[in-house]
């Protein structure tokens, strides 16, 4: 039996605009030149995902030959693979990724790089569960965490996350489990939504936009697409007096942001980022060996400051010797190259000899 021939996807103009269309950019392996090409365009290729400040994570963990570590956040495997290369094949990294449909893709790319079982062990699991990985591989000399959405998430409308092509409105990093954001916005109060959008991004027309999901609730209406959620912002926006005033840019520039922070807000609460967080950043000092060096990618002010608070007070106790008091930031270059490291924060710590 012959294999059918596909055809590549049709578009129509010069270059691709979606994402099934982008056939160069989803098959990296075989054309590599495409990638280079999109990356110093400043753009991400779809489908991958560019890891950010690799030298400044290395350089502060300086991983030694033989030692034991974990990348919490697997993602297209970027900081894994590096990490992987500093330890030659003497040591072992576990990565996890709560991710079922990703971490499949990306074990097999680790394993395309020549790195097998004693090398590297990937685990699909949410890493509030850390302490379960830790029984059965640590405790650890060095751990990474990266806080970000994938862009592998970010760019495929089938799985939500983008306002900016149309897909089903779900935004779980883990699709086989939970509610969707469509079925949490079916049943959500308006309170409790105002309450979402304020304390997940600060949204400032949240009440405008709650008072357009009550009336889309009570008309049998409510979004199951990230089109009509958007749609739905813009009505609600659009009824704003303030607003109409704006020139025809400003509104645009306004519409735009906003639907990003709507979008970041509910995948927050769908996937219980913070919470997660909360339980993992307890569960860090059980987990790490005696001068065990911690690094945490932040993207959000809100992370940021539970990681900046849980840190800090570990100082005070002597749970941590040393943490780093000036965040550091992504350089210029990297910012132009990647601009989805602008808003990254990079805080470390270490575990005190004392357990």
């Amino acid at each position: 039996m012959t294999n059918e021939h596909k055809r590549r996807p049709h578009y129509s103009g010069k270059y691709p605009k979606h994402f099934n269309e982008k056939y160069k950019e989803l098959n990296p392996e075989k054309y590599t030149s495409q990638q280079e090409h999109v990356i110093n365009k400043g753009i991400t290729p779809a489908g991958t995902h560019i890891p950010i400040m690799v030298d400044e994570i290395l350089n502060f963990l300086q991983i030694k030959e033989g030692e034991k570590g974990i990348d919490c956040t697997l993602g297209y495997g970027g900081h894994t693979t590096k990490m992987l290369e500093k330890l030659d094949h003497t040591g072992h990294l576990v990565s996890l990724d709560i991710d079922p449909i990703e971490i499949k893709k990306t074990t097999e790319r680790v394993r395309n790089k020549g790195f097998n079982e004693k090398d590297f062990t990937p685990v699909h699991i949410n890493f509030r569960d850390i302490d379960k990985v830790a029984a059965e591989y640590g405790p650890f000399d060095f751990l990474l965490a990266d806080l970000g959405v994938s862009s592998m998430q970010l760019d495929d409308p089938s799985r939500g996350f983008t306002w900016k092509e149309d897909g089903p409105l779900d935004l779980r990093f883990n699709p086989e489990k939970g509610n969707s954001a469509a079925e949490v916005l079916k049943d959500i109060t308006i309170e409790d939504f105002i309450s979402i959008l304020m304390e997940n991004s600060d949204e400032t027309y949240a009440l405008d936009i709650a008072k357009e999901l009550d009336k889309a609730q009570h008309l049998n209406r409510v979004p199951k697409t990230t089109k009509e959620l958007c749609n739905m912002i813009s009505s609600a926006l659009d009824k704003n007096k303030e607003i109409k005033v704006l020139s025809k840019d400003e509104r645009s520039e306004l519409y735009r942001k906003t639907y990003a922070r709507v979008f970041q807000a509910l995948r927050i609460e769908v996937n219980q980022e913070f919470e997660v967080l909360y339980e993992f950043l307890n569960k860090l000092p059980g987990i790490m060996a005696p001068g065990g060096r911690i690094a945490i990618l932040t993207f959000h002010s809100g992370e940021d400051r539970m990681v900046k608070k849980l840190f800090k007070e570990g100082k005070l106790n002597n749970i941590y010797v040393d943490t780093e008091d000036i965040v550091i930031r992504p350089s210029k270059d990297e910012c132009y190259r990647n601009p989805r490291a602008h808003s990254t924060k990079l805080r470390t710590a270490v575990r005190s000899t004392e357990r």
